[in-house]
């Protein structure tokens, strides 16, 4: 396999884990829905929705994106357009440190997610 190729199936491995990690992100009163999908030139998004009992939606995400000779990474939690957490954009020269800041993004998203899910439901009550 050439170079290309590699860090084609690293994007891919590095997308599909934090899509199983994202998944695992879960409340047993509340609705969600994992998504994940490219955005133009060349980009990826992954991550998963919450619906609170109120009609908020709280998005998980992470994107990575390719332009020019470097890699951009940002990720976040937004209830509704309230940022609960966001990261900053990250840009990187290589494929690989590129994967390294997305999977250490994914990490810093799904970290703080049952408290804030707890923190919210809170707020309802």
């Amino acid at each position: 396999m050439d170079s290309e190729s590699l860090a084609a199936v690293g994007l891919l491995e590095a997308l599909s884990r934090a899509s199983e990690i994202l998944a695992e992100l879960r409340h047993p009163f509340l609705r969600s829905e994992h998504f994940s999908y490219f955005f133009p030139p060349a980009g990826a998004r992954v991550g998963i929705t919450f619906v609170l009992p109120d009609g908020r939606e709280v998005r998980f995400e992470v994107s990575i994106a390719a332009s020019g000779r470097a890699f951009h990474v940002e990720g976040g939690i937004l209830a509704e357009e309230e940022a609960l957490l966001e990261l900053p954009r990250k840009s990187v020269p290589g494929i690989e440190a590129g994967l390294t800041a997305f999977e250490d993004y994914v990490g810093e998203v799904a970290a703080p997610a049952q408290r804030l899910i707890e923190q919210l439901l809170e707020e309802i009550v």
